[in-house]
């Protein structure tokens, strides 16, 4: 009987665990493109009109008469579509949205997550260096707050010693 219980109250403790982690907040298109936003930008050609679900770190806004463009410095995601800061960037791309976005909407630093078309790309700069932008339309945008970033994260710590946590 024994034999039996272990593994069933290790799986059950792991799915508890797994159920706690949220769903991701947008459908992967079927055309979606499996590249980062630096491989894009070595051949923009290759994946025009692609879909993207691309996330990170809002380095600026800028808007223009009709648009508004957001400079994103990107990280992987993870299963929730969450930037993970942790992780080394995957280049930079801008987020082009019609029509004026509040930028306290979207403050330098914030983390977001945009899903949208590939439109071309635009030669830029970063401090001195040359750079190329690949250009995201932006269909939905979302910018996560710190209580949705540590949604479904284990705050389970296992170590040596004495400690305190204090939220």
């Amino acid at each position: 009987m024994r034999r039996l219980l272990r593994p069933l109250l290790a799986s059950t403790a792991l799915l508890a665990l797994a159920a706690c982690a949220p769903a991701p907040i947008y459908k992967v298109a079927p055309n979606a493109v499996a590249a980062v936003p630096f491989e894009v930008a070595r051949a923009p050609e290759r994946y025009a009109n692609g879909s993207v679900i691309w996330g990170g770190r809002v380095v600026s806004v800028n808007n223009l008469a009709d648009r508004s463009e957001i400079e994103v410095l990107a990280y992987p995601l993870d299963s929730s579509q969450r930037p993970k800061v942790g992780d080394t960037g995957n280049g930079r791309f801008i987020a082009v949205m019609h029509g004026f976005v509040e930028p306290m909407a979207y403050p330098n630093g914030a983390l977001i997550t945009v899903t949208g078309k590939l439109n071309g790309s635009r030669a830029g700069k970063v401090g001195e260096a040359d750079y190329v932008f690949p250009l995201v339309t932006v269909d939905q945008a979302h910018a996560w707050t710190a209580e949705e970033m540590q949604a479904g994260r284990n705050n389970v710590h296992f170590g040596v010693g004495v400690g305190v946590g204090i939220h």
